[in-house]
């Protein structure tokens, strides 16, 4: 008899490899053992060209009104995209889109695996990436400055002030970009990851550039500077905690030199950023983990990597692809284990950790795709499997 759900998980698909792979997780480590119960969205890139990314807006407040949603990886397009799939424009990053309405943090953490050595050897525990999921780049306005002239950065407050400041005058073409961030979403950042490191009994560093960006960097950095003071650093004494700021580069140096086993908070593109070396250093991009967290108690989860394109073109020609699907498998596991948790269903939440454990226990035992062969250490000899092959040897162990 499958487990049963009694709330819908919001299931948001998306594009590339990575939609092969959403299908044959389903079919081959879920739906044989659960009675799966799901709100479907495609953000798969042509669905949100026939919609104008309406959807993802559906998607995303849907995950907001069923509080838990997994996500399949998605194309944010270039303009290279909008030939290849006859775009009406470059839409927006999708996460960026979900990032915005959700708000909170997104906090990736490495899987790690016994046979596969971190490549910075001094690391012996997870490094955990909490990534600002709002603004900046992923926001921004451009403009592709076509001749001579001068840019200016104005505000116009609606108590009539009125901010007008020189950004530079063009001698011919250049580029613009305006990006923005807001006070509460900062806030609702640095109290995401000052609880997260309390729940998880963690250090927590955080990193900006404020030397440089003495104002943008800076608001970022005396925010989590007041909420710490004033909300956080008796229970960080508390519970022996450490919490400081310092700047990304110094921040770099100090964490390849580090054991690891702390959160490292960084604005949104240094995360993204960070989190990608983060996890190609302790093995695989297809081996980490990430989850946003909004303030109201909404979760979204999805694999940190992108839609491993030149797969998808391989498999389009007929070939089979050794894609590590590891990362999307824990972005189901851990979407159902917390609508388990929400909704009171030991089965499902043993079910979760029994899939998680599985997935390990099969790399473990010399049964692994292509990125993870080439770095095995184990004990046993790796043999280099098919994407379904791994998802059909995670089944057999699941059924034995």
């Amino acid at each position: 008899m499958k487990i049963q759900m009694t709330t819908p998980l919001v299931e948001m698909d998306g594009d590339e490899m990575t939609r092969i792979l959403w299908r044959d997780i389903k079919e081959q480590l879920i739906e044989p053992f659960v009675e799966l119960k799901t709100e479907y969205y495609d953000l798969g890139l042509p669905h949100r060209e026939e919609t104008k990314d309406q959807v993802t807006v559906d998607a995303a407040n849907a995950a907001k009104r069923l509080g838990v949603a997994v996500k399949c990886a998605t194309i944010t397009p270039n303009a290279q995209r909008v030939k290849e799939y006859q775009l009406s424009q470059q839409w927006k990053s999708p996460n960026g889109t979900i990032r915005a309405i959700l708000d909170g943090t997104v906090f990736r953490t490495p899987i790690m695996v016994k046979g596969l050595s971190p490549v910075v050897k001094t690391w012996k525990k997870p490094i955990t990436i909490a990534r600002h999921a709002y603004g900046d780049v992923y926001r921004a306005t451009e403009y592709r400055v076509p001749s001579p002239g001068t840019a200016y950065l104005q505000f116009r407050g609606e108590d009539g002030t009125s901010v007008e400041k020189e950004i530079f005058t063009f001698a011919g073409p250049g580029v613009l970009q305006g990006q923005y961030n807001k006070d509460d979403s900062i806030d609702s950042f640095a109290r995401s990851c000052f609880q997260y490191a309390v729940d998880t009994r963690q250090d927590l560093w955080f990193s900006t550039k404020d030397t440089i960006s003495k104002q943008y960097d800076q608001t970022f950095k005396e925010l989590f500077a007041e909420i710490y003071e004033r909300e956080y650093r008796a229970r960080f004494e508390e519970l022996g905690l450490t919490y400081f700021y310092t700047l990304i580069d110094d921040a770099v140096a100090r964490v390849i030199r580090s054991q690891g086993g702390f959160i490292w908070a960084c604005k949104n593109y240094d995360g993204d950023v960070m989190s990608d070396m983060v996890s190609t250093a302790f093995g695989s991009l297809a081996m980490m983990t990430s989850v946003l967290v909004s303030p109201d108690g909404n979760y979204e989860y999805e694999a940190a990597h992108g839609t491993v394109t030149r797969h998808y073109y391989r498999y389009l020609k007929g070939e089979q692809t050794s894609t590590n699907p590891t990362a999307t498998i824990f972005a189901w596991t851990g979407a159902l284990r917390k609508r388990a948790e929400l909704d009171g269903l030991p089965d499902l939440v043993a079910f979760a950790n029994r899939l998680e454990q599985t997935c390990l226990d099969t790399i473990e035992g010399g049964e692994m795709t292509g990125d993870l062969s080439a770095l095995w250490e184990g004990n046993v000899p790796a043999q280099k499997l098919t994407s379904l092959e791994f998802l059909k040897a995670v089944r057999k162990r699941m059924e034995e």
